[in-house]
Parts: C-alpha cells; sequence; structure tokens
C-alpha cells in the first residue's frame, strides 16, 4: 500500500468512525487501525506494540501528523476534559477522489471496524485492542490463560473484564478471518 491509498484508508476509516459515533481521539484511532490490520487483514504497513494503554503504532502517530501537516484532518477540542478528537478536513474530499479503487477496496472493512469501535470509550477499547493483540499472538494459549496474559499485561484490568475481551476478540477475529481472508 502506498501513501496515498494509506492516507486514504485512514480518512475513510475517520469519516466512518465518526458517522458511528466514535470520540476519534488518536486512541480511538490506534485502536481502529490496529484493529483494521488485524481482524479485518488490511495491510497498510503500520508496525504496532504493546504500550500504555494498549496496542500503539508511532508509525501511525507520524502518518497523523502528516495527515494534518497536509490540511487533511484537524484536531478539534470539544471538550476541554479530554484529549481532541481528530476530524476529516474540507481538503480531504478531493484527495480521496484520486484513489477511487482504494476507497471501494476497503469500504467493508471499514465499516467493520467502524462497527466495532463504534463509540467505545478509551478503556473498553485498550481491553479489547490488547485481547487481540494477545489472540493473535498466543494462539497457543486457551482462553482463559490468555484472560490470565491480560491481566498480567495490564493490571489494572480485571480476570472478568479480560475473559469478557478475549471471547469478543476471538469472535471478532473468527468474523474477520471469515470475511476478510477466506
Amino acid at each position: 500500500m502506498n501513501k496515498g491509498q494509506r492516507y486514504t484508508v485512514l480518512i475513510n476509516l475517520l469519516e466512518t468512525l465518526a458517522k458511528r459515533g466514535s470520540w476519534c481521539g488518536e486512541t480511538h484511532i490506534q485502536k481502529a487501525v490496529f484493529l483494521l490490520q488485524e481482524v479485518a487483514a488490511v495491510k497498510t504497513g503500520f508496525e504496532f506494540i504493546l504500550y500504555k494503554h494498549g496496542p500503539f503504532s508511532f508509525d501511525l502517530r507520524d502518518a497523523l501528523s502528516e495527515l494534518s501537516a497536509e490540511g487533511l484532518i484537524e484536531y478539534v477540542v470539544r471538550d476541554p476534559n479530554y484529549g481532541p478528537s481528530v476530524v476529516v478536513a474540507g481538503e480531504a474530499k478531493s484527495f480521496i477522489k484520486r484513489f477511487p479503487k482504494t476507497e471501494k477496496r476497503y469500504a467493508k472493512q471499514i465499516n467493520f471496524v467502524a462497527e466495532s469501535v463504534g463509540s467505545r470509550g478509551v478503556a473498553e477499547l485498550e481491553r479489547l485492542g490488547t485481547a487481540v493483540f494477545v489472540v493473535n499472538r498466543y494462539a497457543h494459549l486457551e482462553p482463559g490463560e490468555r484472560a490470565n496474559e491480560i491481566v498480567e499485561l495490564k493490571p489494572h484490568v480485571s480476570i472478568l473484564e479480560a475473559k469478557a475481551a478475549v471471547r469478543e476478540a476471538e469472535n471478532l477475529v473468527t468474523q474477520g478471518t471469515t470475511e476478510f481472508q477466506g
């Protein structure tokens, strides 16, 4: 995927997340792009590590800065008690028109992820993202062991929350594999 295609995917994802009620803060975007790659098999090329609030990509953070510098997205403070939301700027409409095949090719995957992320809060997205990370990287573990791994990685997550997140992650991965990889 080249840079223009990657930007088109990000812009379309941001628009679709906003339509689904997402705050569209950086954490929301990080988790949505992670799910896009890990669950919906969209090869955006961002490298993710398990970080403070779940899967995180410094490459993605840089890409968002570039999108902002290009005038394709803007940071808007909707509530001073929270971080800014990222919104698609007017310039983006003409930009993505140059990539109609990319827009069409990934529309279903973007809708799937936006539906999964929706209006969830940061803590819930951290649990889900971490669970998908664990499910995909620790396939040899049983579901209960995966939940224990999440609690070990994220001690503030209760075992009940971890078990619920693992169940949801397994369902998402299965659904994504069925719809987008098979």
